[in-house]
């Protein structure tokens, strides 16, 4: 009864975590809706470019639609990140319903690669003195250098991407291509007088001052930006969004994942050991909580459910190996699988695939040793665990006479005449006599 009330609250605590986690929570809503001041939304974005800050920036964009904001400004300082992320972020930015600014202030800050491509694409691009923008050429996850075939394809794609963004926008599409093909950089003042950018502003305030009365076009419609004395309604990022923002990289969750269920399958196959449980509970619900915003291949999932169920069988059904290398085998291809993308910062890397394998598969084959040594140890109990034992004639033994064996007394009976003192062996137990032969092994 108490393992089922610890575990009752276990779960009653990971489905409160769950609603705090996919709840409304971290964003400050407009509490005076009989204001006449023109709202402003502000996000900011300080960090990489990751499916967490998409998530942020999408809810922070839908929250500002619901209150009818003027527009929507985000602060940024990055020094880039995935691509696909960014495509989905501009992507929300174009669709809005009401002008998206993109200010990359304070002073010191940069808009890198990804960064620039979302400053870009903004309904107004504006920047702070001291501040850069560009070197927007696509590497891998990591750093590293792509091959030379698929650096091509992201940089035709890339390039053709942003050239039509750009171009709509009335900015300079040359040079925003630049920034993609070769890494060009510039400053403020630089990206002013070519046209990358619509505004350089000290400040906030500034900016608010400089954006009021001017039009944006977007959607076949025009929006006028009245911003002046407006309200500003800050998005600040809450609990959801700082585990999201940690987790939701693809290694991290993969990793969560894999935690989870050795966690699970221990409790099954030890229950009561509790810890094992919980932490992989925790892991796995964590992990789901990151596969929502990461572009999940379920045949991965399948793949990695499928090499358990083999493990599971391994220890069930006799295979002599052939479950378990089936088993590594789906969980190496689920691993490589389980995220479906091109772009090598949005996959699980080998470097750990490999050793999370391994250590998973090392797991699973030690409980089958451990089970299969099981089954071909020799009883050493009860009625088996005496035959082939051996022991001495405490009298003659024929039809019928006592012998000692594992320090007890036992009836015995024989085939042949054992005089007293011999060793004997136990052949077979018979009711309450164990059947005897004399010891020739010595």
């Amino acid at each position: 009864m108490n393992k089922r009330r610890l575990y009752l609250f276990v779960m009653l605590i990971a489905w409160g975590a769950t609603l705090l986690l996919n709840g409304p929570k971290g964003f400050s809503a407009a509490e005076n809706q009989d204001d006449t001041r023109p709202l402003v939304y502000l996000l900011n974005v300080d960090g990489t470019i990751n499916p967490a800050l998409s998530d942020y920036i999408i809810k922070g964009i839908e929250k500002a639609e619901q209150n009818k904001a003027a527009a929507v400004v985000i602060t940024m300082d990055t020094p880039g990140g995935v691509v696909s992320t960014t495509k989905t972020i501009i992507k929300e930015m174009l669709n809005a319903k009401m002008p998206v600014v993109v200010y990359v202030a304070p002073s010191g800050s940069s808009a890198t690669s990804a960064g620039a491509l979302i400053t870009m694409g903004a309904d107004v691009a504006a920047m702070a003195p001291g501040t850069n923008i560009g070197a927007a050429h696509p590497v891998g996850g990591g750093g590293q250098k792509i091959d030379e075939t698929m650096s091509d394809k992201i940089l035709n794609d890339l390039s053709a991407y942003m050239r039509g963004i750009v171009a709509k926008k009335g900015r300079n599409a040359e040079w925003a291509e630049r920034a993609v093909r070769e890494s060009v950089s510039i400053t403020a003042k630089e990206a002013l007088d070519i046209k990358v950018i619509d505004v350089v502003a000290d400040s906030l305030p500034d900016l608010l001052e400089k954006l009021d009365g001017r039009t944006v076009e977007k959607d076949s419609r025009s929006y006028t930006i009245h911003t002046k004395n407006a309200k500003i309604e800050k998005v600040v990022a809450g609990l959801r969004f700082k585990i999201l923002d940690v987790i939701a990289n693809p290694n991290v969750a993969y990793v969560l994942l894999m935690i989870g269920g050795l966690g699970i399958m221990m409790e099954l196959y030890h229950p009561g050991m509790m810890f094992p449980g919980v932490v992989g509970g925790i892991s796995l619900l964590l992990a789901f909580f990151a596969l929502q915003v990461l572009p999940v291949n379920y045949v991965g999932i399948m793949l990695i459910i499928l090499a358990v169920i083999l493990f599971i069988l391994e220890i069930k059904v006799t295979s002599f190996g052939l479950l378990s290398i089936g088993g590594i085998i789906s969980l190496t291809l689920g691993s490589v699988m389980l995220f479906e993308t091109e772009e090598a910062a949005m996959r699980v890397s080998w470097s750990v695939i490999i050793p999370t394998v391994t250590v998973v598969s090392s797991f699973f084959i030690f409980v089958m040793g451990l089970v299969v040594r099981a089954w071909l140890r020799r009883p050493r109990t009860g009625e088996q665990g005496l035959i082939g034992e051996i022991g001495f004639a405490v009298s003659d033994v024929n039809s019928g006479g006592k012998v000692a064996v594992h320090g007890e007394y036992w009836n015995a009976r024989s085939d042949s005449h054992i005089p007293r003192g011999e060793r004997v062996r136990v052949v077979r137990v018979d009711g309450l006599y164990v059947v005897v032969t004399r010891d020739a092994s010595v």
